[in-house]
């Protein structure tokens, strides 16, 4: 393909960019011109509205402004810039938001060059490219929902919305029955959510609970 494609690739470790860089930069398949590379959400931000890339090559678990977020505001700001996640995430819940987010490809780290290829060439065409690797059944909704690491980002998606916004009202040092008149629900309710916050966090009371949400830039 003679036509250049602007790209930026995006992660936070430098190793990984490094070796990512050199992969794309050495294709025979593809025109690359790399205008950007970023090891921060907000840096991504920057970048693609400074350079207006073709594809950002994105991974998910980013400082500051993760990988999901990235994705909102890239599709708020051109619908045309193509995203592929890069990650090495398989959990169906992060799959499924990435998608919903924006992302066009969606490529685990474990697999080679070969692969991101493959994604570039899905979405050029047009299509949505879900990698190796990604268990799938027949409805095509992925299989698994075991969350293998350990991680902020992790953390952060293995609570559901109302889970986040409840936690931040405790963060605030608010009792169960103020939450629960802050929500409209029950302080029964509130409880169990309390309870269902800390088993995912692995926390055993409030204290714990505050302490994981700021050191896993939860709130």
């Amino acid at each position: 393909m003679s036509d250049v494609i602007r790209i930026i690739v995006a992660d936070d470790h430098n190793l990984f960019l490094d070796g990512l860089k050199r992969v794309l930069g050495e294709s025979e398949i593809f025109n690359f011109q790399l205008v950007g590379a970023a090891t921060s959400g907000q840096e991504v931000i920057r970048l693609v509205q400074m350079n207006k890339p073709h594809i950002v090559f994105l991974d998910l678990n980013m400082p500051g402004l993760d990988g999901l977020a990235v994705l909102e505001q890239i599709r708020a700001y051109n619908k045309e810039i193509k995203v592929v996640v890069v990650t090495m995430y398989d959990e169906v819940k992060i799959v499924k938001a990435a998608i919903k987010a924006g992302c066009k490809g969606y490529v685990l780290k474990m697999y080679g060059k070969n692969e991101l290829f493959t994604a570039v060439k899905a979405i050029l065409s047009g299509e949505t490219y879900i990698g190796k690797g990604i268990d799938f059944d027949s409805q095509g909704i992925p299989k698994k929902e075991n969350f293998r690491f350990d991680d902020s980002f992790i953390r952060k998606h293995k609570l559901t919305k109302r889970e986040l916004e409840i936690l931040r009202l405790i963060s605030d040092a608010l009792s169960n029955k103020e939450i629960g008149k802050e929500l409209f629900i029950s302080d029964q309710t509130v409880s169990v959510h309390r309870k269902n916050i800390m088993r995912k966090l692995g926390v055993s009371n409030t204290a714990g609970l505050v302490k994981a949400a700021f050191e896993n830039n939860l709130l």
